[in-house]
């Protein structure tokens, strides 16, 4: 494997810096807080840091909203403090990947702002506008925010699109003024010595150009994995990404796994890996989000089954159940009260034993619970307060349902601010934090954590390590080994050398998966356990499994 492709074996950690870790007292991280915190993140042993936008913007959507690419948020500190964490951070071995939205900017941004109102601007073909009808909107596209996509600008009578808020104007990347531009930004920052990007939802750039009505839907699959998508990637590719060795990862929205094959095609011409979210989709009924629901644990292995085996020598994929968007997985999918320590290492080791570049979202190391609001007043998040106005003043759902549902799906469950220690505040800030903190950090807490061999957090340090150590993990093909069992997710991964057995129990009761005939009597060491380690181990016909129980086997050919 050459150095270019470091990331096959690596570990990547997504740091939202507003939620961090704050330097002074102003109750919102900051970039010289992450600085402090570089020994953690190697202790932990990741070997690069994403972090969310850190750009100049009025955090409508917090940070997605650019308003000068070139310029760093004051919030989170100066350009000299993110060019001290960028040297410390080298200086660790530890990388940099910059997160970059280049699907739409802030409606602050200054090419939108020359573009308002006059249609003579140079900057008004930058972004995508239309005539109204009858006083409407162009077409019926549905923002994913919620409402229509379009907005009206009233001194020119014509309406921009905006796929998010309305505040995050799309840009036209049918004009090759866009991809220049997009190109000397992606530069600007591959020169400072960036190591990377994550590609805020890539996949929606190209547009189907007619613009028409979407009589069957909101409006996603004429501008999702759009015509022209696959060249434009490939042109900034060649521009800027090829040209630095930056490690790309594409935000895929909705997207299919033939696409994927070609963004992230082992020829390197486009991305080098994939996001994709169906697998986080599955407590979605009948693709409904905003609702409460358990999760398909049969539609979960499908999933996995599909992603795995269909990029499989053909493309690379991103391993993760947590980001900045997503509920915290050992409240979601595991038992975060009575099985806590050992759900949240199954559910770890379930993705990050698969093939794919996993990625740990910030407090996910020491198995960082959903906050549990009770109050509308403690949300933040743009989609979440969108979403209640609309179906509780809609009348299709109650106020005690809807904050039930904000419980289980709110983008917020994610961002409450990293629990360092048991100390006021959990160690975040000595200021007011800018949103709530989980009532739980006195027990849950990276310093308790790192006090304990047996936490959270060494579990994940050592799936860091077996990553590295283990070929099989990276090279190895995957094959669902019990796709009908009601609780286990099963999976053999096998190359030339080796095969590594998992087993992960999604429940909290206890379980027996009958082995093939093949397996019987085999030996092999287990390198992986969250109920204790055995060493080398003979199968049997029916092995049992504890409450989320995981264990993983490396058995040599």
């Amino acid at each position: 494997m050459s150095q270019q492709d470091w990331w096959k074996t690596a570990t990547i950690y997504q740091i939202y810096p507003k939620s961090f870790c704050d330097s002074s007292d102003k109750g919102m991280g900051d970039i010289k807080g992450i600085t402090s915190k570089l020994d953690y993140l190697g202790l932990l042993g990741v070997d690069a840091i994403w972090l969310t936008p850190v750009y100049a913007s009025p955090m409508i959507d917090n940070g997605y909203d650019i308003a000068d690419y070139y310029a760093i948020n004051p919030d989170f500190g100066s350009m000299e403090d993110f060019d001290e964490l960028l040297e410390q951070a080298h200086q660790k071995g530890i990388r940099i990947i910059m997160d970059i939205v280049v699907n739409h900017t802030s409606t602050q941004h200054e090419w939108f702002q020359s573009a308002l109102g006059d249609k003579q601007s140079p900057y008004r073909d930058y972004y995508i506008w239309k005539p109204g009808r009858n006083g409407q909107a162009s077409n019926n596209w549905q923002s994913k925010f919620g409402g229509s996509a379009w907005a009206l600008d009233e001194a020119t009578d014509e309406y921009y699109l905006h796929l998010f808020a309305k505040e995050q104007a799309d840009l036209n990347w049918e004009n090759p003024a866009v991809r220049e531009d997009v190109k000397r930004v992606i530069e600007f920052w591959a020169q400072k010595g960036v190591d990377g990007f994550r590609l805020d939802v890539i996949n929606l750039i190209s547009k189907q150009q007619d613009f028409a009505d979407d009589h069957i839907g909101d409006g996603r699959r004429f501008y999702t994995d759009g015509p022209r998508v696959h060249e434009y990637l490939q042109e900034i590719s060649e521009a800027v990404f090829q040209k630095y060795g930056s490690v790309t990862v594409g935000e895929m929205s909705s997207t299919t796994l033939e696409h994927c094959q070609q963004y992230s095609a082992l020829d390197n011409k486009e991305l080098s890996m994939v996001f994709n979210f169906h697998h986080l989709k599955v407590d979605y009924p009948n693709g409904e989000k905003w609702t409460k629901a358990d999760f398909d644990f049969a539609q979960l292995k499908q999933i996995f089954n599909h992603w795995q085996t269909g990029l499989n020598g053909k493309g690379w994929g991103a391993l993760f159940w947590c980001n900045h968007d997503q509920p915290r997985i050992v409240s979601r999918l595991g038992n975060d009260t009575r099985y806590h320590n050992e759900s949240a290492k199954m559910l770890a080791a379930s993705v990050h034993l698969m093939q794919g570049t996993p990625y740990i979202f910030q407090g996910e190391e020491i198995g960082m619970t959903n906050p549990g609001f009770t109050e509308l007043s403690q949300y933040r998040d743009v989609e979440s307060l969108n979403m209640y106005k609309l179906m509780v003043e809609e009348g299709t759902t109650s106020h005690d349902e809807m904050m039930a549902i904000l419980q289980q799906k709110s983008r917020d469950n994610s961002r409450t601010p990293m629990q360092w220690n048991s100390n006021t505040n959990a160690g975040f800030t000595s200021g007011t934090p800018w949103i709530g903190i989980a009532e739980n950090y006195p027990e849950i807490n990276a310093q308790t954590a790192l006090q304990d061999q047996q936490s959270v957090f060494y579990f994940y340090k050592e799936l860091i390590r077996l990553r590295k150590t283990v070929p099989v993990i990276t090279d190895g093909s995957y094959t669902d080994m019990f796709p009908e069992h009601e609780q286990v997710h099963g999976y053999l991964r096998e190359n030339t050398d080796t095969m590594l057995l998992c087993l992960n129990n999604y429940f909290g009761k206890e379980t027996e998966v009958a082995l093939p005939e093949s397996f019987v009597a085999l030996t092999g060491q287990q390198i992986l356990s969250n109920y204790g380690l055995e060493g080398t181990v003979t199968l049997d016909k029916k092995m049992v499994m504890k409450p989320y129980e995981t264990v993983a086997i490396l058995i040599n050919k």
